[in-house]
């Protein structure tokens, strides 16, 4: 899960770090967490990459406060989870404007955040698009559709499936590490030097290669094979615990 702490007290911040990685090693869910000191420096990265799922918001900050933060990306992406954190409970009315989440007072409690981002899987689910760049012009591409990035050139291909009978490829200037980046480790793992592949798609693991859903073929390393086995477990072992089994 990629998630966005926006707080312009380092020890709230520092906490609710200390708290996110807990959590993550609890229910063995890799999160990928950014700091923001105000809410112009998270607006300015959020336009231009906007696949967070959590936000993590302090109302009360100087310039632009949380609250009106939250309305200009609710304007924008109506499903992503926006979560207030406040001394105060002024807010709470306003919250229902922009559909927060929750509201967590401070000081925070471990409890409490496990809560939130227990309740923040249990939403998950939304689409999630990822913006590619060709060289004519920006494409957005549903995530879970991906099936493979290959590197290639100075650039990629990827492989894309709308449907299992229908498979397209778009060529991108983006790079493989660019990519792997935006699409995060959650969902994806990288079985080869040139290749990352979206864990639910793979149908099964050979020594030297891997098949996924569609059909298509790609390789995996000797130096990858181990990691893949154990990204593939763990991804499956993720799902039965959100599923209750």
């Amino acid at each position: 899960m990629k998630i966005a702490i926006i707080e312009d007290e380092q020890a709230h911040t520092d906490l609710l770090c200390r708290y996110l990685e807990a959590w993550s090693k609890y229910r063995d869910i890799p999160v990928n967490i950014m700091s923001f000191p105000d809410a112009e420096s998270f607006l300015f990265t959020w336009m231009g990459n906007r696949d967070y799922d959590v936000l993590f918001v302090d109302i009360q900050m100087k310039k632009i406060n949380g609250m009106e933060m939250a309305k200009r990306v609710r304007e924008q992406d109506p499903d992503i989870a926006i979560v207030f954190t406040t001394a105060v409970e002024d807010y709470m009315a306003e919250g229902y404007e922009v559909e927060a989440m929750r509201y967590l007072l401070k000081p925070i409690s471990q409890k409490k955040l496990f809560q939130c981002m227990n309740r923040a899987l249990e939403r998950g689910g939304r689409e999630r698009y990822v913006l590619v760049q060709t060289k004519d012009e920006i494409l957005k591409l549903a995530v879970n559709k991906i099936m493979y990035v290959e590197a290639r050139g100075h650039g990629c291909v990827i492989e894309f499936c709308p449907q299992l009978s229908s498979t397209f490829q778009v060529e991108t200037t983006d790079s493989i590490s660019v990519l792997e980046e935006r699409l995060g480790k959650k969902d994806f793992v990288r079985c080869h030097r040139s290749f990352i592949c979206r864990i639910d798609k793979i149908r099964y693991i050979r020594r030297a290669w891997i098949e996924l859903d569609n059909g298509s073929r790609i390789p995996v390393s000797r130096r990858e094979y181990s990691d893949v086995n154990q990204a593939f477990i763990r991804y499956y072992r993720r799902e039965r615990v959100k599923n209750g089994r």
